[in-house]
């Protein structure tokens, strides 16, 4: 394989092993050489492609904002009416590929990168404004002028079983989690 074909290829290899190498270990303490081992490429290559571990870091959030950008995507097509937009949303948040111990101990640790690292804080910011302008626009046929203080109740309580869920260390429970944060939006629009 010529060597700009194998790039794409090795950045993702890399990108899915920091996800897996922050949940190992639990924080952002690790290695560049721990993720290259992983990766199956060498910690210079990985530098080549990144730059810093900082960068890696900010390409494995990138690549989850991304794969839960198209779940949300995705659940939004389908979605007939405010009510199934804002159930869409909130079961999107707890996808399959979104809500696994591994993506959840990388959101947990992104949330730490963010206090440092401006493109990190740039990103999740990007998340929230998103997630915000999608429930707002669900929410406000539903509940009027409290859409915006409803969304981001409806925002935190979705951080809020993320950060549970990283510190239970169990098997997160998709289903129990997504129907906790419906159940609050529907007594929040009264129906």
């Amino acid at each position: 394989m010529p060597r700009h074909a194998a790039e794409p290829i090795r950045r993702a290899a890399i990108v899915k092993a920091t996800i897996q190498e922050v949940a190992r270990a639990g924080s952002l303490e690790v290695t560049v050489a721990q993720i290259a081992a992983r990766a199956g490429v060498s910690s210079a290559l990985a530098h080549h492609y990144f730059g810093s571990k900082e960068a890696i870091f900010v390409a494995a959030m990138r690549h989850v904002l991304t794969l839960f950008g198209a779940e949300v995507r995705g659940a939004l097509a389908t979605a007939d009416s405010p009510r199934s937009r804002i159930e869409a949303i909130v079961r999107a948040s707890f996808s399959a590929g979104s809500f696994r111990r591994e993506v959840i101990a990388a959101w947990l640790n992104f949330y730490v990168q963010a206090q440092t690292t401006p493109e990190a804080r740039r990103l999740l910011s990007l998340y929230r404004k998103r997630l915000h302008s999608n429930l707002v626009h669900s929410l406000k046929p539903l509940v009027g002028d409290r859409a915006g203080e409803v969304a981001e109740g409806v925002g935190a309580l979705i951080d809020g079983v993320y950060l549970r869920q990283a510190l239970a260390g169990t098997t997160p429970d998709r289903r129990a989690a997504a129907d906790l944060v419906l159940n609050h939006v529907i007594r929040e629009i009264g129906a």
